[in-house]
């Protein structure tokens, strides 16, 4: 399957990794599947925690009811008045609380006593004895903080790790006694290394290695693959070279000389989250962009997951543009059943795609691919904290109305804007996580 590096002297084959850990995850939303899939060829197998073959029922219809209720509470949000209401109390359980004054936020939250009280009655039991009996010695991995709370619970004699897909968190990742807690965290940056320091995690557990990023987007630690896709990506985003003109030695020394021209049209691709919400957004873009969609001037990526029904959505909008002519062309929608094969289309269409159009969810990482985020309003908490994270960064630019979207954008793209913040992506952003998560877990082996 080919090789890569880690570090300057060990080259590692896939197949040296191959089956050494437990991966796990939950199927709520896309977050914690998408920071799974990077790392699933290596893992001895990948679980959902929450809809494994044998789950019992009563640990299942548990799981259910807190998917259910996200969801629910995600779209209904839209309502005036009572939405946003609704979703601020559902949104208490996952606050995050300013970071200065620096201060013991070591107190856990009543989220997490919830869980601990249903550890006591048994929920997550079976999925960690099962393991156990597999190959106890083997490390979890978790991209979801419940099932490493669970494991160490129910006493998971192997290594406990974590991974953070967010650029801060709440009191619910760290577990209920942290400074006694062997669970180790595989974190996307400083904040987060800082904060969960706050919640009294141990600073030895915690490991800076930035969030998993899709190798087949990279290529090796050399990241031929993104440098390449990155040339074409900035002669699209920077039209009038008043980007290039400003930083070419930076560009030159980072990617080489760029190509004549891009190898393909402008593309913007708008990612819809798992819930559905915010689908409304991708019916602006068609509905503003379809001069420029039939002049092939422009594609329009609209990624509807695994739900049918948002697929079906943008395939109206289309019908009652009298743009379906494009689809295929300068319009693509990415659906797949699968979640698996919806990723791998995803990462595909990632490598000609220009800007990224989305919520800031963990796709706000993405920004280190060198692609500019167009920042979509954030949903709850943690969105708003990551969102935080890329302006802060240069690494996206929040949405003007959508409604004028073919004013904004093209001025953008003139000023150089979009080229900045997808260079400023690629050079600050962490690119190798996957590498050095697979590092740690190979000494952990050792």
């Amino acid at each position: 399957m080919g090789c890569f590096w880690l570090g300057k002297k060990v080259k590692i084959t896939y197949n040296e990794l191959m089956k050494n850990f437990w991966l796990i995850s939950v199927n709520m939303g896309y977050g914690h599947q998408r920071t799974a899939f990077p790392l699933r060829n290596f893992a001895k197998d990948w679980i959902q925690a929450n809809d494994y073959q044998g789950i019992p029922k009563r640990d299942r219809d548990i799981w259910e009811w807190s998917r259910r209720g996200y969801e629910f509470v995600s779209r209904f949000k839209k309502v005036p008045i009572i939405g946003e209401f609704t979703f601020s109390v559902f949104d208490i359980f996952q606050r995050i609380y300013y970071f200065y004054p620096k201060r013991d936020l070591s107190q856990p939250n009543f989220a997490i006593e919830r869980q601990y009280s249903l550890f006591k009655s048994g929920w997550g039991k079976h999925l960690i004895e099962n393991l156990k009996i597999k190959n106890g010695n083997l490390p979890i991995v978790s991209t979801f903080f419940t099932p490493a709370f669970m494991a160490e619970y129910f006493e998971y004699p192997g290594e406990i790790f974590c991974i953070v897909c967010d650029a801060d968190v709440s009191r619910s990742w760290a577990p209920l006694k942290p400074k006694e807690s062997k669970i180790k965290y595989f974190v996307p940056n400083e904040r987060v290394f800082e904060r969960l320091q706050l919640y009294g995690v141990k600073k030895e557990n915690i490991f800076l290695t930035g969030y998993p990023l899709p190798i087949e987007n990279i290529g090796s630690e050399n990241m031929e693959k993104l440098k390449e896709d990155l040339k074409f990506r900035l002669l699209n985003l920077d039209p009038e070279f008043v980007y290039f003109a400003k930083y070419r030695e930076l560009v030159l020394s980072k990617l080489g000389t760029l190509p004549e021209k891009s190898d393909h049209p402008l593309t913007i691709l708008f990612s819809v989250g798992g819930a559905g919400a915010q689908r409304e957004i991708g019916a602006k873009i068609l509905w503003r962009l379809k001069d420029q969609i039939r002049e092939k001037k422009i594609k329009v990526i609209l990624s509807a997951g695994i739900k049918k029904w948002v697929r079906d959505y943008f395939l109206n909008c289309i019908k009652y543009l009298k743009i379906e002519k494009f689809l295929g062309e300068s319009i693509e929608i990415i659906f797949e059943e699968k979640i698996e094969d919806y990723f791998e289309k995803f990462n595909k269409a990632l490598r000609k795609t220009d800007i990224l159009w989305t919520k800031p969810s963990e796709l706000s990482f993405y920004s280190a691919l060198g692609i500019p985020l167009i920042i979509a309003p954030p949903i709850g908490s943690q969105e708003e904290f990551n969102m935080r994270y890329l302006l802060k960064s240069g690494f996206g630019i929040l949405q003007e109305n959508p409604s004028y979207l073919e004013q904004w954008l093209f001025d953008w793209l003139k000023k150089g804007y979009l080229a900045e913040s997808a260079m400023q992506g690629f050079v600050e952003g962490e690119k190798l996580g996957v590498f050095k998560i697979l590092e740690i877990i190979e000494k952990s082996l050792k």
